[in-house]
C-alpha cells in the first residue's frame, strides 16, 4: 500500500528544513528527501585534521534577544540550543586595503556602529546616523524582516546600493568602507539593490555570532524537532523524477535509487533551475522558464582552509574584508584574472585547547566558474567519490599559493605557522550545495529590473511550492524568511501572523 504525505520537501537548505519544521508543528505529515550525505545545504560543515571547517556559515546576525532570528529560531525550538559566541562588539568586521594600516569598523549597535567610525570619520558622524537609520528604513519594508507579513514597497527595490552610499557621504574611503562587506551579498557596481546591502548588513550590526560548533549544528537541531514532530527525513535520496497526474498536478516523486514518495503538496528547496528542468518546460509558460533561464548567477568562490600549528597565532574575533584597491569593493566579481585575487575574506576560529590562540583559519574571494569550467563534467562529493586528476590539483594549489601570498602582505609570519592547507573551488559548492555554476547566493539582484528575481513560493503547478535562496533572498535570516512566507502560502498568511505575534508577545513580557 502506497505511503502519501501531506508535504514532500525537496532538499534539506535552511529554507527546506524551517519549511518542513513550521508545517510538522502544525501536525502535518511531513517528509524531506536530500541528496547529500549530510544535511543543510550551506549548513554543511566537514572536518580536516580533525578540526571542523564551515561551507558557508561564517557568522550570524540578529540573535540577541528580542531581535528577529532570535525570534524565528525561538518559534522552531532551537534557540535554546545553539552554542554562540558574540563577536567583537566594537569590529565584528573590519574593512581594510593594501597600503592603509587602519582596520575600519563595523560594529555591533546602531549607536556604536556610528560611533566607532565617528572616531575615524568625526566630521561624518551625522552622515553614519544617516547611513544606520535608512538601513534600518529599508529592512522595515521587507516582508517578516520584522516578523510581520507587510507586502513589498516596490519603490524602494529600484535604489541602488552603490549610488545609496555615495548620497550618504561625499567621503571616498568612507564609500568603500561603509561597502566593504559586500562580499557578503556578491555586490556589484551596477547592480546590486540597496534592499539587499540593507538586509544583509543590518542583522550583523543589530548582533554578531559565531557558531562555536559550526553552522550544521543549527540544521542538527532542526532535524531534532523535526523528529521530534514525527517528520520523516531521508538522505542519498536525489529527486530525479517528478510525476504528474494531469488532473491534479504533481502527484509524486522518484528518487535516484528507484524510490518513489507519493505526497498532496510539494515544496522544492533546490535551485530554481534545477526544479524547472525536474518539472519540464512544457508545463510552464514560456515568459517564465525563459524568465528562470535567463538569469544570471552570483559569482562563487574559492576557499582556502589553514590548520595552524597549535599555539602559534594569535586569535581574532572578528572577520577581515581586505581589498588590494579601494576600487574593487564593487568592481571585484568582475576582476582580471591576472590581478586575482583583489580581494579575501579572512575569519579565525579559536583553539579550545589554547584559548586566546587560533586553531585554524578560512579565507574566502571570488571565482569564476569559467575557472573550473574544464572540470564541468566530474562530480565529486562524499556520497559520490570522483577525483578530478592532477591537473585539478595543480591548479587549486597554485591559487592557494596566491592567496596566502596576499594575505602575508598583512600576517608576514603566518607561513612559519601553517600545519596544512586545503581547498575549495566552485565545483566544491555546486556539487555539496546544488547551485547553478556553484553561485554563492542564488541570483544576481538588479536594482533596475527587481522583481525579474522575486519568485512567488506558489507555482502554475497548484501544488508544488517553491523556497530557497534562489527564489528570493539568501542568508540565514533570508531563507527563514522566505520558509515562513512559502508556509504563509500553504497554511494561510493568518495562520503564521498568529503563531509570530505569539512570539513577539513573549518578547515583550
Amino acid at each position: 500500500m502506497k505511503k502519501e504525505y501531506d508535504i514532500l520537501v525537496i532538499g534539506s537548505g535552511l529554507g527546506g528544513l524551517v519549511s518542513a519544521l513550521i508545517l510538522a508543528k502544525e501536525g502535518l505529515k511531513v517528509c524531506v528527501l536530500e541528496k547529500n550525505n549530510q544535511y543543510g545545504g550551506n549548513l554543511q560543515t566537514f572536518s580536516r585534521d580533525k578540526l571542523i571547517f564551515d561551507t558557508g556559515v561564517h557568522y550570524l546576525g540578529g540573535l540577541s534577544k528580542g531581535q528577529n532570528l532570535n525570534q524565528y529560531f525561538t518559534y522552531l525550538g532551537i534557540m535554546q540550543d545553539l552554542d554562540l559566541k558574540k563577536m567583537d562588539e566594537n569590529g565584528y568586521d573590519r574593512i581594510t586595503f593594501d597600503g592603509d594600516e587602519v582596520a575600519y569598523p563595523h560594529s555591533q549597535g546602531y549607536d556604536n556602529f556610528v560611533e566607532q567610525l565617528a572616531k575615524i570619520f568625526p566630521e561624518e558622524r551625522q552622515n553614519l546616523a544617516r547611513y544606520v537609520q535608512t538601513i534600518q528604513n529599508v529592512c522595515a519594508l521587507f516582508p517578516r524582516y520584522n516578523l510581520k507579513s507587510d507586502h513589498y514597497n516596490e519603490d524602494s527595490l529600484y535604489i541602488n546600493a552603490r549610488d545609496f552610499v555615495r548620497s550618504v557621504t561625499p567621503n571616498k574611503k568612507l564609500q568603500v568602507v561603509l561597502s566593504g562587506s559586500s562580499f557578503l551579498y556578491g555586490g556589484v557596481t551596477a547592480n546590486t539593490p540597496l534592499y539587499v546591502h540593507a538586509l544583509t548588513v543590518d542583522s550583523y550590526i543589530q548582533s554578531s555570532y559565531k557558531c562555536v560548533k559550526g553552522g550544521s549544528q543549527i540544521s542538527k537541531l532542526l532535524i531534532k524537532q523535526l523528529r521530534h514532530h514525527d517528520a520523516e527525513v531521508y538522505k542519498h535520496s536525489e529527486v530525479s523524477e517528478m510525476i504528474f497526474d494531469e488532473e491534479n498536478g504533481l502527484k509524486s516523486v522518484k528518487t535516484k535509487n528507484g524510490k518513489e514518495f507519493y505526497a498532496k503538496k510539494f515544496i522544492s528547496n533546490i535551485e530554481i533551475r534545477t526544479t524547472l528542468d525536474l518539472v519540464g518546460k512544457e508545463r510552464l509558460k514560456k515568459s517564465y522558464t525563459n524568465r528562470i533561464c535567463d538569469l544570471e548567477p552570483v559569482i562563487s568562490c574559492f576557499s582556502v582552509y589553514l590548520v595552524l600549528k597549535p599555539k602559534s597565532f594569535k586569535h581574532f574575533d572578528h572577520n577581515y574584508f581586505h581589498y588590494r584597491s579601494e576600487d574593487l569593493v564593487w568592481q571585484n566579481p568582475n576582476i582580471s584574472p591576472d590581478y586575482w585575487p583583489g580581494f579575501y575574506m579572512l575569519s579565525s576560529t579559536e583553539s579550545k585547547r589554547y584559548l586566546g590562540f587560533a586553531e585554524s583559519l578560512t579565507a574566502l574571494t571570488y571565482m569564476s566558474y569559467d575557472e573550473v569550467e574544464k572540470w564541468g563534467d566530474t562530480f565529486n562529493t562524499v556520497a559520490e567519490k570522483y577525483e578530478r586528476g592532477q591537473d585539478y590539483e595543480k591548479f587549486k594549489e597554485e591559487k592557494a599559493e596566491k592567496v596566502l601570498f596576499e594575505i602575508g602582505k598583512k600576517f608576514p609570519e603566518l607561513r612559519t605557522m601553517i600545519q596544512s592547507v586545503y581547498t575549495s573551488s566552485p565545483l566544491s559548492y555546486r556539487d555539496y550545495i546544488g547551485g547553478y555554476k556553484g553561485n554563492m547566493y542564488g541570483f544576481v539582484k538588479d536594482s533596475d529590473h527587481p522583481m525579474k528575481t522575486i519568485f512567488s513560493p506558489k507555482t502554475k503547478i497548484s501544488n508544488l511550492f517553491l523556497t530557497g535562496q534562489s527564489v528570493n533572498m539568501h542568508g540565514i535570516l533570508g531563507c527563514t524568511i522566505g520558509a515562513f512566507s512559502t508556509c504563509s502560502d500553504i497554511l494561510g498568511k493568518e495562520v503564521i501572523d498568529e503563531r509570530l505575534e505569539n512570539v513577539t508577545e513573549q518578547k515583550d513580557r
